[in-house]
């Protein structure tokens, strides 16, 4: 099994959280990101460097992923192209993303976009901390065992 990441995004805390998991539960994290990163010193850690270009690695991740795998994003409308393909979604703060949610999400996202653009908000959301850590945590292990459940021979 492989669990993907938007590695420019994601929270130092939140990406240390699924490289445990990894390490316990034996499946290989794919970062990927438009520049280079510290890649985790563990042999179940891969880092991909996609070329620089708008989306490039939110295409990358959209070319690679596979129903059955999940993918971790802050990124709405990369997680609705995700989801519309079948395959699994969660943000760092522990929101899974699904085709019930999608909708609501690229409406809320798309109000913050236009108020911000419009000079009527700022800022995004606020500092990652140990309750989203928790929450990431939680929601990993129930979507990991769900996957597990859905496909076992993945999974051996």
């Amino acid at each position: 099994m492989r669990v993907w990441v938007d590695a420019d995004a994601c929270p130092r805390l939140a990406r240390d959280q699924l490289v445990k998991f990894a390490l316990k539960r034996q499946f290989e994290v794919v970062l990927v990101a438009g520049q280079s990163q510290t890649k985790p010193a563990f042999a179940c850690v891969r880092l991909i460097v996609v070329p620089s270009g708008p989306d490039s690695a939110d295409d990358y991740l959209v070319e690679s992923a596979v129903p059955g795998e999940l993918v971790i994003c802050s990124d709405v409308p990369l997680a609705d192209r995700l989801v519309k393909k079948g395959v699994a979604a969660l943000d760092p703060r522990g929101r899974e993303f699904d085709a019930q949610n999608m909708g609501e999400r690229l409406a809320v996202r798309n109000l913050f976009t236009d108020l911000r653009e419009q000079g009527q908000a700022s800022g995004g959301q606020g500092a990652y901390g140990e309750r989203d850590k928790q929450a990431f945590a939680n929601a990993l292990d129930r979507i990991l065992t769900r996957l597990a459940r859905l496909a076992p021979d993945l999974y051996r």
